[in-house]
């Protein structure tokens, strides 16, 4: 399981992706890229990295859910997610 901190480092990264994705695209659309290097190395989405939501796991998600296939599992076995129930045929 991640830690707080790096769960936490994760969501400001998110957080300055939105904020500056608008602003971005316009100055790469441009061409004008000294004004891009200026922005914030987090704001790239190349530093942003899919985590899941409960446990921080960085491998192994599910984009749909936001849940590692592990906490997918248990949350689907349980009978936690609508719709969703083991396979049998």
């Amino acid at each position: 399981m991640a830690t707080d901190a790096v769960i936490a480092r994760e969501r400001k990264r998110w957080k300055l992706y939105k904020k500056y994705a608008a602003k971005r695209a316009q100055l790469k659309k441009e061409g004008r890229w000294e004004e891009l290097a200026h922005l914030p190395k987090n704001a790239s989405p190349v530093r942003l990295r899919f985590r899941c939501q409960l446990t921080g796991r960085p491998r192994g998600n599910y984009f749909a859910f936001g849940l590692c296939r592990i906490k997918l599992r248990e949350l689907a076995l349980a009978g936690k997610i609508p719709g969703m129930h083991k396979a049998s045929w």
